[in-house]
């Protein structure tokens, strides 16, 4: 009777010690998910502040350049595109002639007024601004070439030329101060598209002629903080 009774007890007690042992588990269990919640909040709550300071940074960008060159959209035939914050020059016969990198007389008059004015825009906001992108864009055709291949890298070449020329042809504006060519070395790219971002009608057809265009993105930092937050760098 006793050695049941001492054994009836033993195992009671070693039943309480596991029942403890899974009560106190759940409890760190619960702090730990308690935890890692508001960590998720807090995160969430650094990518939504983010995402608003760059929707209004991007509104701000966009409303200085239309009061700055609001004046002269219509004699450059040019437009500002608020969503992607580029500046497009959209007329090919003015930019450049057919199958050339070398920048027309016009549209270097036109450059040598518009990029000081442009860097001295963007000042107020350079903390926030990753790059600015000198995109050059074509149609899909090259002259008589019938090979879409071939006329991809043909455009391709060109495309990236001419946006070259035109960083050169910026970077040595006699009225860009020493200090804007410092940030033209450090935040403006050449980038040629070739014909990867076509412009098309209603239709799905081609616009072969708004398709040649040059556009100036500004691309901000909005992106590389949020990647920060979620890698944890």
């Amino acid at each position: 009777m006793d050695n049941s009774s001492n054994s009836s007890e033993n195992s009671g007690e070693y039943w309480l010690t596991i029942s403890d042992l899974m009560s106190g588990l759940m409890v760190v269990f619960l702090f730990i998910s308690v935890a890692f919640m508001r960590y998720k909040e807090s995160e969430n709550d650094k990518i939504k502040n983010i995402a608003i300071t760059y929707e209004k940074n991007q509104t701000a960008i966009h409303k200085a350049l239309h009061e700055e060159f609001k004046l002269d959209l219509k004699k450059w035939n040019a437009s500002i595109n608020g969503e992607t914050l580029s500046f497009e020059f959209n007329s090919p016969e003015v930019l450049f002639k057919t199958g050339s990198s070398e920048i027309n007389r016009h549209f270097q008059q036109i450059l040598s007024d518009f990029i000081p004015r442009f860097l001295k825009t963007l000042e107020q906001f350079n903390p926030s601004i990753q790059e600015v992108r000198i995109e050059g864009h074509t149609s899909s055709e090259w002259q008589q070439e019938k090979n879409q291949n071939t006329a991809y890298f043909k455009n391709m070449q060109l495309s990236q030329e001419r946006t070259l020329s035109i960083l050169k042809h910026s970077y040595y504006i006699p009225q860009v101060s020493i200090k804007q060519k410092e940030w033209i070395k450090s935040n403006l790219v050449a980038v040629g598209f070739s014909s990867s971002k076509i412009i098309v009608d209603l239709n799905g057809i081609e616009d072969k002629k708004r398709s040649r265009r040059v556009t100036f993105r500004i691309i901000t930092n909005a992106d590389s903080e949020i990647r920060k937050i979620l890698t944890g760098i």
